[in-house]
């Protein structure tokens, strides 16, 4: 491994600094499950590493007048443990305990799985049936955008090399709203996903009917996408088991999934729609047990 310097940021403000002086010289680490394996094997070592891991306000779960504010070090075991995040998006504790290994939960990060842009990354689906928005921080302020249209291919995402991604939020107007997560994987654990499904809803308040239903997949595309035509096709529709096998029949035709040494193509599209159909099961599932405990 080449050398490079080693610089460490005390908060957010101070790593956006030493981003706009390295710039594209740099890389950053946040818990290194990822960095430190590319250091260890890729030709192209960084001049700077700029060490985040420190800085102490982007480790904060809150709820804020946005929504739930989830820092992007926050650790996947952190998001596991998390009282208010098990209560209130159970999908997302359930993303989190299907990465890596104990290790890697301890360590690995929310905001580093999502700066990965790998395509079957697990925090991704659930945040983005969520409509969660990310914060990037940089020189010129902080903008947010939805979570979907941060990646924008394989690896690869809208940050600029001067902005840190920041704060992941889930808005306000979600709170409570019944998603479910599902995964397949060739193991039961340390599985890369080969296909990765999250979906949610809310139940119609006078007729058992689909609304604002939400469904996400990953591992099927050049990044995680969502499948409006199967949102569509659900949208103020009857809630039956036909109606979630169409969905997934409809979101099939929306992905596009390679062959690889994992899994072919045409697995990948019978997953899917037996996938999207457990998602929503699952999802409700959630929404008739919080009916029944309110009644």
């Amino acid at each position: 491994m080449r050398a490079f310097e080693l610089v460490t940021a005390t908060d957010c403000r101070h790593a956006v600094a030493l981003l706009a002086e390295y710039g594209p010289f740099a890389k950053v680490l946040a818990g290194g499950t990822d960095l430190l394996v590319e250091l260890k094997s890729s030709p192209h070592v960084p001049e700077v590493i700029i060490d985040i891991s420190r800085a102490e306000d982007l480790k904060i779960i809150a709820v804020t007048d946005e929504g739930l504010s989830i820092g992007a070090l926050v650790t996947h075991t952190e998001i596991m443990r998390s009282a208010l995040i098990r209560e209130m998006f159970p999908a997302l504790v359930d993303a989190a305990h299907t990465i890596g290994a104990v290790q890697t939960r301890n360590l690995g990060t929310l905001g580093g799985n999502l700066m990965s842009g790998v395509p079957s990354m697990d925090s991704g689906p659930a945040l983005i049936a969520l409509d969660a928005l990310v914060t990037v921080a940089g020189p010129a302020g902080r903008r947010q955008m939805p979570l979907a249209e941060f990646f924008v291919g394989p690896r690869k995402t809208i940050l600029k090399p001067d902005e840190l991604l920041a704060e992941i939020v889930i808005p306000k107007q979600n709170f409570g709203k019944p998603a479910h997560f599902v995964k397949f994987g060739l193991r039961k654990g340390q599985a890369l996903a080969l296909v990765n499904v999250a979906a949610s809803l809310w139940v119609g308040r006078d007729k058992q009917v689909f609304a604002a239903p939400r469904i996400a997949l990953g591992a099927v595309a050049p990044t995680v996408i969502r499948a409006p035509k199967a949102e569509a096709y659900l949208e103020g529709r009857a809630i039956t088991p036909e109606a979630m096998a169409e969905a997934g029949r409809i979101a099939v035709g929306e992905a596009k999934p390679i062959s690889d040494f994992r899994a072919s193509a045409e697995y990948r599209q019978d997953l899917i729609a037996v996938l999207i159909k457990r998602a929503l099961e699952g999802a409700c599932a959630q929404a008739k047990a919080k009916r029944d405990r309110e009644t």
